[in-house]
């Protein structure tokens, strides 16, 4: 059945949110990701954590998967100590990813990392992280900018070729990149700004584009979904 497809993005889990008289342990997700994979041609669906058992069943409903940007990943992850300024663990969502990206590759289903989620990317592919970094993160709890220059050949040079300005919140990053991943895009410092594969479409980026206009990343992601015939496939959307 022809449709848009289905982008599963991941979500934060808090204790507590409030809203009117409420305040309870929620899952949520600032509403900039699922306008960009509207505004980019998809539907959304929120994942919460969940058992990391049941990623596979998830992925196998999803055309495309968004891994969403949020806390620091715990270092053990890695094979690493907490430095001083790594932020408290979120073991349930780390969890929780770390098993929708392996079951992503697994199945071959496009996937986009986004900050946290280039990170995540990363380590389940071996791969380490800074831990504190400055200059990315210049006023707590306000997005900032910088630019970003594509490495030619990519996939992330091909979507976007002309170095550009992105919205940007982080002060961890990618160290040593993991099996197969290569970087695509680099910040002037020579922060590792995307990664990718180069099979199949899977890729990261270390800014957040749901808080930006630029809609191509998010575009080459629902385009992938879709198929080549521009249908969508496992949803059945």
């Amino acid at each position: 059945m022809t449709g848009r497809p289905l982008i599963g993005i991941s979500t934060y889990l808090e204790p507590g949110a409030r809203w009117g008289l409420w305040e309870l342990e929620s899952a949520l997700l600032p509403v900039g990701y699922p306008r960009l994979v509207q505004r980019a041609g998809g539907l959304a669906a929120m994942l919460p954590p969940d058992e990391p058992e049941r990623a596979a069943a998830a992925v196998a409903r999803l055309d495309g998967l968004v891994v969403s940007g949020g806390p620091d990943v715990e270092p053990v992850r890695y094979g690493a100590e907490p430095g001083p300024r790594t932020g408290p663990p979120c073991r349930a969502r780390d969890a929780w990813e770390l098993a929708l990206i392996e079951a992503a590759l697994a199945a071959r289903l496009p996937l986009l990392g986004i900050c946290r989620g280039m990170q995540l990317l990363n380590v389940a592919l071996g791969g380490t992280l800074v831990q504190h970094l400055d200059g990315h993160a210049e006023v707590v709890g306000a997005f900032g900018e910088h630019t970003v220059k594509p490495v030619p050949g990519t996939r992330y040079a091909a979507a976007v070729p002309e170095e550009t300005t992105v919205p940007t919140y982080h002060h961890q990053a990618v160290d040593l990149l993991g099996e197969g991943l290569v970087a695509s895009a680099y910040a002037a410092d020579g922060t590792v700004e995307a990664v990718e594969l180069p099979e199949g479409w899977v890729l990261g980026v270390q800014w957040h584009p749901e808080m930006g206009e630029d809609v191509r990343v998010m575009r080459e992601l629902v385009r992938a979904a879709a198929g080549p015939s521009g249908t969508a496939g496992s949803s059945g959307t």
